[in-house]
């Protein structure tokens, strides 16, 4: 479980362990499920992170439920963008797509639109992190939601990465962006689950 967890099990508890003192039994067991609901959110499982040359892997647990390319004004192709989202229930913390270092984090305050929406991408509150490799260069948005009203960002520009390493968390319900050159072959469609830092997303061709 991540530390995270705690600053909100401990007053949790503390109010199950008044109630129960002042023996309402029924409120305690509330709260008692309201804790084990915050160990169950914060669980950050081992994964088996894949090895090969230039793969990307998925920075977040959750569906994919948009993939788009873009070009510039010419018509050139400038890359594809891949979101996924994550469910209440899908694990939380995300994860580096590649080797790399982080050149660059910026945050953006925003709103707080269901991350579903292809807005969300736009106008909510997002970290934007771009992670540059050996080869290439990726682009990750940790998005807040409707329910979730914080992203946290563990990482420092300049901190060198590793491809599955553990980057930050987005609490309860939220969505993630990466942005890929357009050398990248996408290897994910639209309506798969993935899995942070075991799934490939793509490869570099």
């Amino acid at each position: 479980m991540l530390s995270d967890a705690y600053r909100f099990l401990f007053p949790i508890l503390g109010i199950a362990a008044i109630l129960a003192f002042l023996n309402l039994p029924t409120l305690a067991l509330v709260f008692v499920l309201l804790g084990g609901f915050v160990c169950y959110f914060f669980r950050n499982p081992d994964r088996e992170i894949p090895s090969g040359d230039n793969l990307i892997v998925s920075p977040a647990d959750g569906k994919v439920v948009r993939i788009s390319s873009f070009s510039d004004e010419d018509g050139r192709p400038q890359g594809h963008a891949i979101s996924i989202f994550l469910r209440i229930y899908d694990v939380h913390v995300n994860r580096s797509p590649i080797d790399g270092q982080l050149e660059d984090l910026e945050y953006r305050r925003g709103r707080f639109k269901v991350a579903l929406k292809e807005e969300a991408s736009r106008v909510n509150e997002q970290n934007v992190l771009r992670i540059q490799g050996d080869v290439f260069q990726v682009t990750v948005k940790q998005i807040a939601g409707f329910i979730a009203r914080r992203v946290v960002c563990w990482k420092s520009p300049g901190n060198p990465l590793k491809r599955g390493e553990l980057i930050g968390l987005i609490r309860f319900g939220s969505r993630v962006d990466i942005v890929v050159p357009p050398q990248v072959k996408v290897l994910v469609q639209v309506g798969d689950l993935v899995k942070g830092g075991s799934s490939i997303l793509g490869s570099w061709v």
